[in-house]
């Protein structure tokens, strides 16, 4: 077994990007998301250490004179950070020119040519669902036997068929472990979630066919496949043990609300354990599913709208309808489930007139709190297809220069600059509101530690907004326009 460095790597400062989270850039506040990709895969290589390089702020000085304790290195790539990736994997190499250097993650599962055409520094891509074709490389195995290996052999690149997807998820090793061992818990943070709190996955893959979504169409597949209910429990159970500072545990699945059953078979495990726990969810529960996850300690629900108008999620394939979500987010409120909800400007279709739309849907549902992303035409997406064949791509990258997204779409009535304007917009419409104030300022009087939390998420908010307008002094008159 070679021993192993799972690394995700240097980028822009206070990045959260590639080995966690979905829309991979700099958040509107702190914001880090565990690297659970690269710890499941170390999970299953024994002699290997996990640097989060991002949460723990180190720079590539730091990182590079590691290389010397191992003999592989595994990094993982995002199509933001990609040429600071390949610098990595450089710098690795130049300090131990013995080691051998792997890609993984959706951007080099998508271009594992380019990928390894790129610099001679990368010896091998691992494509697609990963895990195990790391671990027999890590094992020691003849590459041209390995499934979904790409790899570089005397100047010359080949590609192994494609891996099997896998369906028996209780095979694969609890990450907590991992966490416990490499990472520091308090460095990952959330805004809407309890802090610390851990996450992990329960479950791969997404049934819904969303165009813009990275995971489902790059790694995941649109097949959910599950840790079985026991399993689950068993993990839970883990991390209350070698993580207790926890206060929250998060089920980062992409849609965790998928197997309506599984979640309340899980739900009632978790109930008698006394723990609280939040999901992501699609914004079609019914009532009756709600209440038993409710019950049973859930908190908080993750919520995908994408958008408020119809046209908009029709075109993207969302496959939920404007009432049904009006509907949903209700019965979350009669419960008393946080709701914070997702939204993305951008998408195809849209104009003044949608963002409006959406700007009004999600101040009358009113979730507890949101998060406005650009759309993001990642390679390997439908999204990416379709603004290649149609001509709406403006930028060849994702982020700017401190690692805030860039609105990389424009379409004939609506331009890139007026879609990145009216992300400002939004925020300001939504929180700026004499009842929504109200609501946070009536939070933050519950308790010394979050008047002390909503205070520095609101500094850090503001300076957000700041750098915004500066990045783009331009675009104010649009901005104004798009908030009515």
């Amino acid at each position: 077994m070679m021993k192993t460095l799972f690394l995700n790597p240097p980028s822009y400062e206070g990045f959260d990007g590639g080995a966690g989270s979905r829309f991979q850039a700099r958040r509107e506040v702190r914001s880090f998301w565990y690297p659970t990709w690269l710890a499941q895969v170390a999970a299953l290589v024994p002699d290997g250490r996990l640097v989060d390089a991002p949460a723990r702020g180190l720079d590539l000085a730091q990182v590079a004179p590691l290389a010397l304790g191992f003999e592989m290195a595994v990094i993982y790539a995002s199509a933001p950070t990609f040429h600071s990736d390949i610098a990595a994997a450089e710098a690795l190499k130049q300090v131990n020119p013995r080691l051998k250097v792997g890609l993984v993650g959706a951007h080099v599962a998508t271009l594992p040519e380019q990928a390894l055409a790129t610099s001679s520094a990368v010896d091998f891509v691992a494509r697609h669902e990963f895990d195990y074709t790391v671990k027999e490389v890590a094992d020691g195995r003849p590459w041209e036997a390995i499934d979904g290996l790409s790899w570089r052999w005397k100047g010359r690149l080949f590609h192994n068929r494609d891996r099997a997807i896998l369906h028996e998820m209780d095979r694969l090793p609890s990450v907590i472990p991992v966490y416990r061992r490499d990472l520091t818990i308090e460095d990952y943070y959330i805004g809407y979630l309890r802090h610390p709190y851990v996450s992990f996955y329960t479950g791969r893959g997404c049934r819904s066919k969303c165009s813009f979504c990275l995971w489902p169409q790059t790694i995941g597949g649109h097949t959910y496949r599950t840790r079985s209910p026991a399993k689950v429990a068993e993990d839970v159970a883990l991390a209350r043990t070698l993580i207790p500072e926890a206060r929250e545990i998060y089920f980062d699945d992409d849609t965790f609300t998928d197997d309506r059953g599984r979640v309340a078979a899980v739900s009632r495990l978790l109930g008698p354990m006394g723990v609280t726990w939040s999901c992501s969810a699609k914004p079609n529960v019914p009532f009756e599913t709600l209440k038993v996850m409710k019950e049973n300690g859930l908190r908080l629900l993750l919520v995908g709208y994408e958008s408020g108008n119809q046209q908009i999620l029709n075109n993207i394939r969302k496959g939920t309808r404007v009432e049904a979500m009006r509907r949903f987010t209700e019965d979350c409120h009669r419960l008393g489930i946080t709701v914070h909800g997702t939204f993305i400007l951008g998408l195809p279709g849209e104009t003044h007139e949608t963002i409006r739309n959406t700007i009004a849907f999600a101040r009358d549902i009113n979730p507890h709190t949101i998060q406005v992303s650009l759309a993001a035409p990642y390679p390997g997406t439908e999204l990416h297809a379709q603004a290649l064949a149609n001509g709406w791509l403006t930028v060849g990258e994702l982020v700017q220069g401190r690692g805030h997204q860039i609105a990389a779409l424009s379409y004939p009535d609506l331009s890139s600059d007026e879609i990145f304007a009216a992300v400002e917009a939004f925020y300001r419409a939504f929180y700026f509101r004499p009842a929504k104030v109200a609501e946070m300022v009536g939070e933050m009087l519950t308790s010394w530690e979050m008047t002390r939390r909503r205070l520095r998420e609101g500094a850090e908010f503001m300076r957000f907004l700041h750098r915004r307008s500066a990045a783009a002094p331009a675009i104010a008159k649009p901005t104004a326009q798009a908030s009515r």
